[in-house]
């Protein structure tokens, strides 16, 4: 507090002068509120955004077709192979990206022919079996060859299944494929948590629903019971394999459903592959399929949405909450991978 006026009025009653002073509030007092009041607005605004930034995500997705991009062949040639590329984990953003490419691709009557490129460890089941269905709709239209780049594994050679039994599939001579199998990665850490006194005591309707907790031991009953459901999408593996290799049939399958990668070389003499060659042999074999010389050889390219430019990442439609990307990175996942250690969220 300061002193802002002094004045000194006249005696009333033949008393003595008074002297009142009025007094204001310090700077500071007003700064602080102001300090206050602007971080209230921030906060509140932030939370406003973040709430429009759900809402909206999905109106802010690019919605338009893929971009046509010149690969190699007859640049003015009408008629096209085009070539679809997994060229990562398969998860999202990656899975929905690719599906966009085949429907397009199987609407585009100059397309003539697919060439299914994959370098892939694998990943989710549910998004491989994704690939894997539209694919097998694109390939009752039109005919697909599948190159293998330096791993086609797990999930990678799930999705290649996609391509029919009538697909020729090529791998480099160092391409690993194989990994038949399932995963579902787990963490016990209940030794550590005992050693640190922490202990895990959730409040639940039902044995089963903390079941994969990592903080306790697996009980015999939950370790049935997560063995009965990853056998489910192993079996579904199998089938895959067995419905599109006509060189292998079930029992043949299930012998090389050990989870062990296969080498190129190892791969051809399991009949998990074709032939041994790179990506022009792939294409002059499916030129000749199709009984073009010289056909225009495209590419995709997914155009960036206004979030992938705004945040100027790949996974820009992907959630940005650091708590809700832990939260779904302890949701029980089975995935197709090639790995022990599951793909970030």
């Amino acid at each position: 507090m300061s002193d802002a006026t002094v004045f000194t009025p006249g005696s009333r009653g033949g008393g003595s002068p008074q002297t009142i002073v009025v007094q204001s509030q310090a700077p500071g007092f007003w700064r602080g509120w102001l300090i206050k009041l602007s971080l209230a607005a921030l906060s509140l605004s932030l939370m406003v955004n973040v709430g429009l930034y759900a809402a909206y995500r999905q109106y802010f997705a690019s919605t338009d077709p893929p971009h046509e991009r010149y690969h190699s062949g007859n640049a003015k040639a009408t008629e096209k192979i085009a070539i679809l590329k997994m060229e990562a984990t398969i998860m999202p953003p990656f899975t929905e990206r690719l599906i966009q490419q085949i429907d397009h691709v199987a609407t585009d009557e100059s397309v003539k022919a697919v060439l299914l490129v994959v370098d892939s460890p694998g990943g989710l089941v549910t998004d491989s079996h994704q690939i894997y269905h539209r694919l097998q709709k694109l390939q009752k239209a039109k005919p697909i060859h599948v190159q293998m780049k330096r791993m086609a594994a797990s999930g990678g050679y799930y999705i290649a299944m996609g391509a029919g039994p009538d697909a020729k599939i090529f791998a480099e001579p160092t391409t690993w494929t194989g990994s038949i199998g399932v995963i579902l990665p787990r963490y016990d850490l209940s030794k550590l948590a005992a050693t640190y006194g922490i202990a895990s005591d959730p409040l639940k309707t039902g044995p089963f629903k903390d079941t994969l907790n990592p903080l306790r031991p697996m009980t015999d009953d939950e370790r049935k019971l997560w063995e009965g459901i990853i056998d489910q999408s192993f079996q579904k593996f199998i089938s895959v394999i067995d419905e599109n290799r006509e060189g292998l049939d079930r029992d043949g399958v299930k012998a090389l459903a050990t989870g062990q990668i296969y080498t190129a070389d190892d791969a051809i003499a399991n009949k998990l592959i074709d032939e041994i060659g790179f990506q022009e042999d792939s294409l002059e074999s499916l030129k000749q399929k199709i009984n073009l010389k010289n056909p225009r050889i495209v590419t995709y390219e997914t155009p960036k949405s206004l979030m992938d430019i705004v945040l100027g990442n790949s996974k820009a439609q992907t959630s940005v909450d650091p708590w809700k990307s832990f939260l779904e990175s302890t949701v029980p996942r089975a995935m197709y991978y090639c790995s022990w250690l599951p793909p970030m969220p």
